[in-house]
């Protein structure tokens, strides 16, 4: 049985199960977590939040007609459990600013931000994955230690760089100053080019310099050298015997930093006034529209929570001890 095919019996009977459980029960109690806090956020705000969205100048008899409306007046128990129904029911309330449902909100500016946070991490893989075990071959052993150097240092500069930071600087080289992309919207293949650069060369710069250490720790381990005894091919060691071995932690790092991407639409979106929901939470919170942050928030927590337990499940597949340790 090859190592592939065994990796599921191992798993079914070794630790699986109860690795699966604890991963569960942690999904739930943070998601618990998360919408406990997403609940009380509109009660923590100083003063009246229903005052503070509509303005100082409203009228009492609308301050009262809105805080019924939203149930602000009922006990804190009585609000919590009409809103875990609502969640439940798939009812998040309604925007205050414009009146409309808030998951129609959602629904509506979700896509464009799955766009750019999915394309970008497809682009951070497709230049990480051989720019890492590019420069990993090249310096093993110590050999090019001027290309290490520079490899390094720039893969730490660039993931330094914030990427709104990177934003304004393709924006101002590449659309303002040379005009070859435009400066804002989302019409057209060509308005993808840049937000996505913007989200992925930091990340492309972190994973690529995880790989190259990783393969480069790999390529000196004893089942490496066992297969350049046996003369395979350089092609198949590097790609079938080091690369899959060299995976694990930079697939944890790859599930981290899809999160991060998602949340750093948030900058980039603001920058090119992308139509998604990092946009819209800016307006949502300087238009104190409580109920629409609130819902922003929650598909954000859950969308990094969901990434986590992808990521967990997926290691656990790949590695079936990691599972049968933790359990």
């Amino acid at each position: 049985m090859t190592t592939a095919a065994a990796a599921p019996a191992r798993l079914h009977g070794g630790g699986w199960p109860a690795f699966a459980a604890r991963r569960l029960a942690r999904f739930a109690v943070s998601l618990w977590a998360l919408v406990t806090a997403a609940f009380l956020m509109i009660h923590l705000v100083p003063g009246d939040p229903v005052r503070a969205a509509l303005g100082m100048t409203a009228p009492a008899d609308l301050v009262r007609a809105k805080r019924l409306q939203l149930g602000l007046d009922d006990p804190l128990w009585v609000q919590y459990g009409h809103y875990l129904r609502g969640l439940v029911t798939g009812d998040f309330g309604t925007s205050m600013a414009s009146g409309q449902p808030v998951t129609q909100v959602i629904g509506d500016r979700l896509p464009a931000t799955l766009q750019l946070a999915v394309l970008a991490f497809a682009v951070v893989v497709a230049v990480a994955v051989p720019v890492g075990v590019l420069f990993a071959v090249l310096t093993r052993g110590g050999r090019r230690r001027g290309g290490e150097l520079a490899f390094t240092s720039v893969s730490v500069f660039l993931a330094a760089v914030p990427e709104f930071l990177v934003a304004v600087a393709l924006v101002a080289l590449f659309a303002v100053g040379l005009g070859w992309f435009p400066v804002a919207g989302g019409d057209g293949a060509s308005a993808y080019v840049l937000p996505v650069a913007a989200l992925a060369v930091g990340p492309a710069a972190v994973l690529a310099r995880m790989l190259r250490i990783e393969l480069l720790a790999v390529l000196g381990a004893d089942f490496v050298r066992t297969a350049r005894a046996k003369r395979l091919p350089a092609r198949l060691v590097y790609v079938r015997h080091a690369l899959p071995n060299a995976l694990t932690a930079t697939l944890t790092l790859g599930g981290l930093m899809l999160t991060g991407l998602v949340a750093g639409t948030v900058l980039v979106e603001n920058v090119f006034a992308w139509p998604g929901l990092g946009s819209t939470i800016v307006q949502s919170i300087l238009q104190k529209d409580y109920p629409l942050v609130q819902g922003i928030v929650l598909v954000y927590g859950v969308g990094v929570l969901l990434v986590n337990l992808l990521v967990d499940v997926v290691l656990g597949l790949l590695d079936p001890r990691s599972a049968i340790r933790e359990a």
